[in-house]
């Protein structure tokens, strides 16, 4: 498995040195082929080598596998199997190797059948196998009751989806220098959207209300490479207000498992 640049120990010790948990992401919108590839060839390989390297950086592991039409389901099966065997799911989360998550869609349409798969399969309350799917972010433009009217979807179920408990997920936003998720907590998609996620009930899976919070597509710059959120820019009007205001832990926390 080939690795960018900036994913190396250095910058995972870093941060873990400060007690934020790491994790890698796989995949991604541009790289659907190099799944397709990868899953037809050798899943159980690839998943092998996804845990050895979760266990050689000690960070989690996330699959973003963004194919819309005919998604490879079987193999990423066994690519999540073989990661298992090597990994076991670890319902503590002290062993941050063992944390194995999945990007959804926004809503249940988009990725419509890896979510009723995932859904059935992997984030059920009574056999988890994933820790928790992402609701990946929508447009920049999307408003909060838009993107509420899709998140709930997830919690929902809708034609051919399951329900899915809310501990099971998390809902994505943007942050981009300037704006206010990054700057202006006050006038923020995630104050705007805080209600929503603190308390949204269950609606056929799990028992606790609220998902597991948000999470932040900050890809260092955004927009055509305009919005950095690296120095000079912060995101300490905006994100650090928001830590602050919503008393997020440090080290993060066992996540819910019902």
């Amino acid at each position: 498995m080939a690795f960018p640049v900036g994913m190396n120990a250095a910058v995972v010790n870093y941060f873990e040195s400060k007690g934020v948990r790491v994790m890698f992401s796989i995949g991604g919108i541009r790289f659907v082929k190099d799944w397709d590839k990868a899953l037809s060839t050798n899943p159980t390989q690839l998943g092998t080598n996804a845990a050895n390297v979760a266990k050689k950086f000690n960070v989690g592991i996330e699959i973003d596998n963004e194919k819309s039409n005919n998604p490879n389901l079987s193999g990423l099966q066994e690519f999540i199997n073989a990661y298992r065997s090597v990994l076991p799911y670890d319902s503590t989360g002290n062993n941050q190797a063992a944390r194995l998550t999945i990007d959804l869609g926004n809503d249940d349409v988009y990725l419509q059948a890896l979510s009723a798969y995932a859904t059935t399969n992997w984030l059920t309350t009574s056999n988890p196998v994933l820790d928790y799917a992402n609701a990946m972010v929508a447009s920049q433009k999307t408003t909060v009751s838009t993107l509420e009217t899709g998140w709930a979807q997830h919690v929902d179920g809708i034609t051919d989806v399951p329900p899915l408990a809310p501990a099971k997920s998390t809902c994505s936003l943007w942050l981009i220098a300037g704006q206010p998720n990054c700057a202006t907590f006050s006038s923020s998609d995630q104050e705007a959207a805080a209600n929503f996620i603190e308390t949204i009930p269950p609606k056929g899976a799990g028992t606790s209300s609220g998902t597991l919070g948000f999470m932040f597509w900050a890809a260092g710059c955004q927009g055509q490479g305009t919005g950095c959120t690296y120095p000079p820019n912060t995101c300490q009007g905006g994100m650090g207000v928001a830590a602050e205001t919503f008393n997020i832990p440090v080290p993060m926390p066992p996540v819910r498992m019902q």
